[in-house]
C-alpha cells in the first residue's frame, strides 16, 4: 500500500518539536482508570513472562507491547489499554523478560529480536480459544519485535491475528543505535544505560559468577552496551550481528496481515532507514504514516477523553481491521 501521504495529527500550540513531544508524557503525563490482573505464564526454557490483563468480556483482544526499560505501567501502554478497552477490546500488556519488576531466571534478556517470547504469548492466548479476533500493538522496540513476528511468519500467522500497530520504530537498528549516540541525545543515553545498569545489577544478585558491571561506567552508547551484555547473553555475536538479525526492516515485505507504522518525521530516535518507504510502495498490507511531529512515542494531544493521538489513531485502525 502506498505510504499515507496526509496524517492527522497536529501538535498542540508550542508542542511540535521532537523533544518536546517525547519528554512531555514521560514527565507529566499520568493515565487512570485502568485496573490489571496478573497472570503468569512459563516459557519452553524455564523462564517467566507476567502478563497484565484489562478485561471488559469482549471477544477481540489487543496484545499490547512495551518499550526499551517499558512495562505495564508506562503511560503509554495505559493509555493505550484504556483506549482500547473504552471501544469494546480486551488489553493484555505484557512485560518482557526481567521488566516485572523481578529478575527473570536465564541469563538471557529481552531484547529487540525477541519475537519468540511474543509468540509464546500469543500461543498462550489462542490455546486459551476465547477471543475471535486478537491484534497487535508494539512501541518502540516492542513495535520492532511485532514487526518482525509478522514478517517472519507471514502467511503463516494465525489466522486469529487481524493486524498490528506500531509506534515510533527503530526498523533499521544499526542506523538507530548511531543516531542515539549523537551529542543531541546524551540526555536520554544516560537515562537509558542508567536504567539498563539497574537490571545488570539485579542479575548479579541473583547469578553473580555469570556477569558482571566491573567498568559499566564506561559504557556511552548503545553500541557498546550491545556489545558487551545484549549480544554474547542473547547469541549473537556482537551488537552489528545483534542488529542485522534482529532489525524488522528486512522483514517487512512479508507482513501479510494489515499492519500500520506510524514514525514521526522528527523522532529525535531514529534516522533515515527507520522510515521504510520503499517497503510500504511494495506491500499492500504495509502502511506507514510519517507525520511531520509526534516525537518518540509522543503525538500529544489535549482533550476531554485525556486520549494521545496515537491512541486514538490505534483504535481508528483496529476499526478499519473489523
Amino acid at each position: 500500500m502506498p505510504v499515507i501521504s496526509q496524517s492527522s495529527y497536529i501538535p498542540p500550540l508550542g508542542f511540535s518539536n521532537g523533544h518536546i513531544q517525547s519528554l512531555f508524557p514521560t514527565l507529566f503525563r499520568r493515565v487512570k482508570g485502568v485496573r490489571y490482573e496478573r497472570e503468569r505464564i512459563w516459557t519452553p526454557d524455564n523462564d517467566f513472562l507476567d502478563l497484565d490483563w484489562s478485561r471488559v468480556g469482549a471477544k477481540r483482544l489487543a496484545i499490547i507491547t512495551h518499550g526499551l526499560e517499558g512495562d505495564s505501567e508506562r503511560w503509554y501502554i495505559l493509555g493505550m489499554v484504556r483506549a482500547v478497552n473504552r471501544n469494546g477490546w480486551d488489553g493484555l500488556a505484557w512485560n518482557m523478560r526481567g521488566c516485572s519488576g523481578e529478575p527473570n531466571n536465564k541469563l538471557r534478556s529481552y531484547h529487540s529480536g525477541a519475537s519468540d517470547d511474543l509468540h509464546e504469548v500469543i500461543q498462550h492466548v489462542i490455546a486459551e480459544q476465547k477471543y475471535s479476533s486478537i491484534a497487535l500493538v508494539g512501541f518502540s522496540l516492542g513495535g520492532n519485535m511485532t514487526l518482525k513476528y509478522l514478517g517472519e511468519r507471514g502467511r503463516k500467522v494465525n489466522p486469529a491475528i487481524i493486524g498490528a500497530v506500531a509506534c515510533s520504530v527503530p526498523c533499521d537498528l544499526a542506523s538507530g543505535a548511531e543516531k542515539m549516540a549523537r551529542f543531541s541525545n546524551k540526555f536520554y543515553m544516560k537515562r537509558f544505560t542508567r536504567m539498563l545498569h539497574g537490571k545488570i545489577k539485579a542479575k548479579m544478585r541473583i547469578m553473580p559468577d555469570r556477569i558482571s558491571d566491573e567498568g559499566y561506567h564506561q559504557i556511552k552508547t548503545f553500541k557498546e552496551f550491545d556489545d558487551r551484555y545484549t549480544a554474547p547473553i542473547n547469541g549473537f555475536r556482537d551488537a552489528e550481528d545483534y542488529y542485522r538479525r534482529s532489525s524488522c526492516k528486512q522483514f517487512l515485505d512479508n507482513i501479510a496481515v494489515p499492519s500500520l507504522l506510524v514514525n514521526a518525521r522528527n523522532d529525535p530516535f531514529l534516522a533515515g532507514p527507520c522510515y521504510p518507504i520503499e517497503e510500504a510502495e511494495a506491500n499492500p498490507n504495509f502502511f506507514l504514516e510519517m507525520p511531520d511531529s509526534g516525537g518518540h512515542v509522543g503525538f500529544i494531544s489535549f482533550n476531554n477523553k485525556e486520549e494521545y493521538w496515537f491512541e486514538s489513531r490505534v483504535v481508528s485502525f483496529l476499526k478499519y481491521l473489523g
